[in-house]
């Protein structure tokens, strides 16, 4: 009987371990490197569709993922928790992490080896920085770093945004300052005079369909990678035009 309980207790320890693992995020082993601008962040179009990055609210804190990481864009908004290690010269004391939103593709270099410039080759983990949020956990002067990783719930202010863009019979909406999980995995999106009808993604974080759905008020259906739906009803009023962006709910904790 002792035995069996041990055993049920032990089950029990493993089961919630896993669970906080999950919630937490479990440290990972990657490489780090920045590319060098002028204002402290990567501002140029990246691969995730946001344009700049100071207007999505990304900011310095926006990295470029490589291959295996990136997973073909399905990343696109989330959040992660980096900290320089295992580097007594380049790693600043402490340990201090960033949390940086995933933005951007960091694509491989086949000409160099993957230990020699070919950071973002196929199946390293690395991620391309801004020299600024480099710079709050290694010293500018490093050329890579090994750290730690994982995902971390993104903490964003005010609600999700959505962009609108597209012509009379392709509709195409940019959806950011995603919460929580940050990584959006399906969209809905309803007119006054449509039922809900489902989004495609066709890159980054811009989901298309090809509807005319102009001269009416839009509401949207977003799904996050944890599972979670939020609906924001009207959050473009019948008057909206290519080009605006609009806010509508947050995902809460």
């Amino acid at each position: 009987m002792g035995a069996l309980q041990s055993t049920l207790f032990y089950l029990l320890l493993l089961h919630s371990w896993k669970i906080s693992a999950i919630k937490n995020g479990e440290w990972k082993s990657a490489t780090a490197t920045y590319s060098k601008d002028t204002d402290g962040s990567l501002i140029t179009e990246g691969a995730c569709g946001y344009g700049d990055l100071h207007r999505a609210s990304y900011g310095r804190y926006s990295a470029g993922l490589s291959t295996i990481l990136f997973n073909r864009g399905s990343i696109c908004g989330a959040c992660y928790e980096i900290r320089c290690v295992d580097h007594i010269l380049w790693c600043l004391m402490g340990s201090p992490s960033v949390v940086l939103t995933a933005t951007d593709f960091c694509p491989p270099n086949y000409g160099l080896s993957n230990d020699y410039g070919g950071w973002c080759n196929f199946p390293r983990e690395h991620f391309e920085m801004s020299e600024a949020a480099f710079a709050e956990i290694a010293k500018r002067k490093a050329d890579i770093v090994p750290v730690q990783y994982r995902r971390v719930k993104c903490q964003r202010s005010g609600g999700l945004k959505f962009t609108m863009a597209g012509s009379s019979h392709f509709y195409q909406v940019l959806i950011t300052n995603v919460g929580l999980d940050g990584e959006v995995v399906a969209v809905k999106v309803k007119g006054s005079r449509t039922g809900w009808i489902p989004m495609a993604r066709n890159w980054g974080q811009n989901w298309h369909c090809n509807v005319n759905l102009q001269r009416q008020p839009l509401s949207f259906e977003v799904t996050i990678s944890g599972g979670r739906t939020l609906t924001s009803y009207n959050v473009a009023p019948v008057n909206w035009k290519f080009g605006q962006t609009f806010e509508g709910k947050q995902f809460l904790h």
